[in-house]
């Protein structure tokens, strides 16, 4: 596939990036479709591909695609747009996507402490069961006060480095 830019690519080059990106997110835990896909636009200098390219460029199938983008849509990696004037749709992946998949974990990371909180109650604060919930608790409480802390810091280094947006 060949990408409107004002450069050159190599579509092996491209390739081998997809290919290896997407082996450190499988690595890391990610499953191996959604993986490629991410990769695949993240490469992409739109940013933004429709099922038929990325299915050309992986060659994969469409059932594929539209499985790894339900996937990525629903961890607020990608977005899902129509083309103007068209049916089809475009899936595309956004400067701030590491922020928005990060930040959309706080709510998992607020439902672990909910649930925590009641097994600490459940069990017992002065078990070591209930002491051990505890310290899982306060662990995730942190984690959440530093995430919050790290991003507001990666805002004003990004608008230092890349500008304002």
């Amino acid at each position: 596939m060949t990408e409107p830019s004002g450069t050159a690519r190599d579509p092996e080059a491209v390739s081998r990036f997809v290919e290896h990106f997407a082996a450190q997110l499988v690595e890391a835990g990610m499953q191996r479709m959604p993986s490629r896909v991410f990769g695949a636009l993240l490469a992409s200098d739109a940013g933004a591909l429709t099922s038929a390219e990325l299915a050309e460029q992986l060659r994969i199938s469409p059932a594929a695609v539209s499985g790894a983008v339900r996937y990525l849509a629903q961890v607020h990696m990608v977005s899902r747009e129509r083309e103007p004037g068209s049916r089809r749709e475009r899936y595309r992946v956004h400067g701030d996507q590491w922020y928005e998949a990060l930040t959309n974990r706080e709510a998992v990371i607020k439902r672990w402490e909910d649930a925590l909180r009641e097994g600490v109650t459940s069990l017992g604060a002065d078990t070591p069961a209930g002491r051990r919930l505890a310290e899982t608790l306060a662990f995730f409480e942190f984690v959440e006060k530093e995430v919050e802390a790290m991003m507001e810091r990666w805002r004003a280094h990004r608008d230092e480095r890349f500008g304002q947006e």
